[in-house]
């Protein structure tokens, strides 16, 4: 059956996105049209927690029978994996997650989909990133799971420039025992010399935020590429425009996911 914000019962299956802040996201739009496109009654929404609540918000949900599961986003993709029951072997490696499905006994079962998504964005607009070298900004969540996918979708080398060092090796640590032949490097906020520059932090989101790298450094044979969904435009990708690089922003890895996301928690008709 299709289903609205007017046709809610108690028949419908609820299902959250997790963040702070929470102004920002754009899931509930892409995957409550995508439940009334297929004809699931479900309905996703936006559910405001902080760092310090999420176990105890995770542990409530999980109580919820009616709850189908919920989508994870800044700043909790690496904080949930321990909340969950379960989670994929490539999620465990990632360190990351958000897309939980909860199973019919309470049980929270995880992936991580942001790669993927990132990756199929990517390819959707004609960017492949097979045999190109990549320099990405960040080391949390998010970014991991984009490491990980640009790794497996061929790129020759990576560059991983994060606030802590100590993040970044982690990760590199990480993708060398998964990809013993791809070259990774510790970077500095120089993004020169790499084909594709990926913004993997938040720093962008809010206004006045400091850019995530030299911008200054960035060259018209680039492409620059963004996680944050909003705004659309964000000061890298402007900074990058006025530069002559090839853009790329936030919207089509949501995009790429939604469908994923979607089978994943089971929004079946």
């Amino acid at each position: 059956m299709s289903t609205s914000s007017h046709q809610i019962t108690g028949h419908t299956r609820i299902f959250g996105i997790l963040a702070d802040p929470i102004h920002h996201v754009k899931t509930p739009q892409g995957l409550n049209a995508l439940m009334q496109r297929v004809g699931y009654d479900g309905v996703l929404v936006p559910l405001h927690a902080s760092a310090d609540d999420l176990a105890s918000v995770v542990a409530g949900l999980r109580l919820l029978r009616n709850l189908g599961g919920f989508i994870v986003t800044v700043p909790h993709k690496t904080t949930v994996v321990d909340l969950c029951d379960e989670v994929s072997e490539s999620a465990r490696l990632i360190g990351a997650v958000n897309t939980i499905r909860r199973a019919a006994d309470g049980r929270l079962v995880g992936e991580m989909l942001d790669g993927h998504g990132f990756v199929a964005g990517l390819r959707q607009n004609g960017i492949q990133p097979a045999g190109r070298s990549a320099y990405l900004a960040g080391a949390g969540g998010a970014a991991n799971a984009i490491a990980f996918a640009l790794a497996q979708a061929g790129v020759s080398r990576l560059t991983i420039a994060n606030r802590t060092r100590a993040k970044a090796e982690d990760l590199a640590s990480r993708l060398a025992g998964a990809f013993p032949t791809l070259h990774v490097d510790i970077g500095s906020p120089d993004p020169s010399g790499h084909d594709l520059v990926v913004n993997a932090t938040s720093l962008g989101l809010k206004e006045g935020d400091p850019l995530p790298l030299d911008a200054s450094r960035l060259t018209a044979d680039q492409t620059v590429a963004e996680i944050i969904m909003q705004p659309a435009t964000t000061a890298l990708l402007a900074a990058a425009q006025a530069r002559g690089c090839r853009t790329q922003p936030g919207q089509p890895m949501l995009d790429c996911q939604l469908e994923l996301m979607a089978k994943f928690v089971g929004m079946e008709p």
